[in-house]
């Protein structure tokens, strides 16, 4: 009985969120990410932070309206604020205007996050991810302020010294089709 309630954690862990460990020209790189990110767009270029990253906002477009003329696209990107006070984001749509700054307490670092995520509507208006929540490394909790739509999907696993590197998947302008824009996300670990 051991054995089987074993392999029954590890198929349970392994169905809410990766590690990705990996070497690239001599450099030890370790990726975290959820389960229920959407399946539209394509993965943008990763960017990084130098000392890690101590905060984020979020370009968010406002509610359009319960008309099915109407196209909500609701998160359409995310930006690391990093240690140096600079900013890092992989593609962006164009919709939206950024938040302002959600902050750890004392610099600490975001060190793992849970993405928002309405599953696909079929003939209703699609907005894929929604929202973003990180945790610090002292367990503060740190909520984007975006739409509601979706769950908050299961946690990441935890960048021990904190998160370096982002990269979104977003989808592409669809014209008078329907628009998801932020679908995914990848964080680098330092």
């Amino acid at each position: 009985m051991g054995l089987f309630s074993s392999s029954v954690i590890i198929i349970l862990m392994s169905c809410c969120c990766w590690v990705t460990t990996y070497s690239t020209g001599g450099h030890h790189v370790t990726e975290i990410s959820v389960s229920n990110g959407g399946p539209w767009g394509y993965w943008g270029v990763p960017e990084n932070c130098s000392g890690g990253a101590i905060g984020f906002s979020l370009k968010i477009e406002p509610y359009q309206g319960g008309n099915v003329d109407n196209d909500d696209t609701s998160l359409n990107g995310i930006r690391l604020i990093c240690s140096d006070g600079s900013y890092i984001s992989s593609v962006v749509s164009k919709w939206g205007t950024w938040s302002g700054s959600y902050y750890c307490p004392r610099g600490g670092k975001l060190v793992s996050f849970s993405l928002r995520v309405e599953v696909p509507q079929g003939f209703w208006d699609d907005t894929a991810a929604n929202n973003i929540q990180f945790k610090c490394e002292n367990n503060h909790l740190l909520v984007g302020n975006s739409h509601q739509w979706g769950d908050f999907g299961p946690w990441s696993a935890t960048c021990k010294s904190g998160i370096c590197g982002i990269q979104t998947k977003v989808e592409a302008e669809q014209g008078p089709s329907d628009d998801t824009a932020l679908n995914d996300v990848i964080f680098t670990c330092c």
